[in-house]
């Protein structure tokens, strides 16, 4: 990096250091901590979904899906506005109409206070488990960009991370989660600009050649449906129920729309962030096919091409722009985790008890949790960084499986909701064993989920063994 680079990479993690510990002198209450007093403007919540959802991961192997491939990866974003749009419909208006500072409350005014647990631990398992080891892939990729070592990458990404998160609580979250998104958007187009200069030729005719071989292909016309995750059917369907469960049950993405002001906020927040993915996706495969261009479709290694572009071939300045986007995506991810973790810790495990400075401290727990995780692995473990991707697919069959259930009138025993529970995380090994595509997994399991969760009750019955009475939502 040149000195111009350096200089902008230090602004921009001070000014988030600095920006978050202003905020923190307005957070009196833990309602202000956890969902800012519930007056978080519905653009800069629909942003900070959008952010919080896009690792940088995405920001750097989305182009080398268009570089290696085609564009097929955006039929799984029409099934996220698809998603979202029943979320919004179906979800939100429960939560809003509880009031519940954390949405597994849902699950305790329905099945009782011991389910409300199980859930909440079942995110938190989940949630610390993918997102350490997505933390520390986000280091490698930092690493790649920086010549920074691993640890050096992951330390400097988590403190300040850390200072800012633990200061301003989901406020001071929102609000920069906002600006990194637009930061990293801007890269990608800058990125663009920067190579239809050097090109040459306009836009379309820089493309032209593309569409006729495939290059551009958005709808696959692959019959493998249940082995190829990307065929129409597979990756719409995957879309829609990864979608109505990571923006539906996992609180990481819900805790943006409960700090809206009302349920009409909440929903422009919820399916406006769908059609900013398909935009931010969009921005970055056309950044890939560009650079396969720029590269003359030379070989390079997968899911670097990205990181390879930016280290040798920006100019001075612009790497340090792009450099500043890398480190936004990782950010925005971890800052997120950290907030939710400790809001969930608070509102479903202690009752909302403990006091705004006691927040604060369960919210540097996790916080030191998740990097200490990330630092246990290094780059080789590719076996885990590859479970942490994929594991929300394992619970989260079994977390929607139990939202749908409650807007079911009928009393339910615990022992066939724990039933399906643990039906709906077996069957996704069987799946995975099987080589069922993933994007099929939450589909089967949270269909199989209510299934036994039914079943089982035939056969309480059948044993006379009632139903225990619980509350209707």
């Amino acid at each position: 990096m040149q000195p111009i680079d350096i200089a902008i990479v230090v602004l921009f993690l001070l000014g988030n250091t600095l920006f978050g510990l202003w905020h923190g002198t307005k957070n009196k209450t833990t309602s202000d901590y956890f969902l800012g007093a519930h007056k978080l403007p519905w653009v800069v919540a629909m942003l900070s979904i959008v952010a919080s959802e896009t690792s940088v991961l995405t920001f750097v192997s989305v182009p080398g899906l268009a570089y290696r491939g085609d564009w097929t990866f955006l039929q799984l974003s029409m099934g996220y506005i698809a998603g979202r749009i029943i979320v919004s419909m179906v979800l939100l208006p429960l939560y809003f109409e509880h009031g519940v500072n954390s949405i597994y409350e849902v699950i305790g005014i329905r099945f009782g206070k011991g389910m409300q647990k199980l859930a909440s631990v079942i995110f938190l398992v989940t949630r610390t488990l993918g997102d350490a080891i997505r933390f520390l892939a986000a280091g490698v990729v930092v690493q790649v960009v920086t010549g920074w070592s691993l640890p050096m990458s992951v330390l400097i990404i988590g403190l300040v991370t850390l200072v800012y998160t633990l200061s301003g609580g989901i406020k001071a979250v929102v609000w920069l989660e906002s600006f990194q998104f637009g930061l990293y958007l801007l890269g990608g187009i800058v990125s663009i600009a920067f190579m239809l200069t050097i090109l040459g030729k306009p836009l379309p005719e820089l493309l032209a050649p593309l569409a006729g071989n495939g290059k551009l292909q958005v709808f696959s016309p692959d019959l493998h449906l249940l082995t190829n995750p990307l065929t129409f059917p597979g990756a719409f369907l995957g879309g829609i129920f990864l979608s109505l469960s990571s923006h539906g049950v996992d609180y990481m993405m819900v805790q943006r729309v409960l700090g809206c002001r009302n349920l009409g906020a909440a929903k422009k927040a919820m399916i406006g962030s769908g059609f900013f993915v398909l935009c931010q996706f969009s921005v970055f495969l056309l950044a890939g096919t560009l650079i396969y261009l720029f590269m003359h479709g030379a070989p390079l290694e997968k899911d670097r091409e990205f990181a390879f572009f930016i280290v040798h071939h920006l100019p001075a300045g612009l790497k340090g722009l792009l450099i500043a986007g890398v480190l936004s995506a990782a950010m925005s991810t971890h800052s997120s985790a950290i907030n939710s973790l400790a809001s969930s810790t608070v509102n479903d495990l202690f009752g909302g008890r403990p006091s705004l400075g006691m927040s604060r401290l369960i919210s540097f727990g996790w916080a030191v949790l998740l990097i200490v995780i990330a630092l246990m692995f290094d780059e080789s473990n590719k076996a885990i960084v590859m479970v942490g991707l994929e594991i929300a697919s394992f619970t989260y069959g079994g977390l929607l499986g139990l939202f749908l259930l409650s807007k079911s009138k009928r009393d339910i025993h615990p022992a066939s909701l724990g039933a399906g529970l643990v039906a709906s995380l077996a069957i996704v090994f069987v799946l995975k064993f099987f080589g069922l595509a993933w994007t099929w997994y939450i589909l089967v399991s949270v269909t199989l989920n209510i299934v036994v969760v039914f079943s089982t009750e035939l056969v309480l019955k059948a044993f006379g063994r009632e139903s225990i009475p619980q509350d209707k939502p």
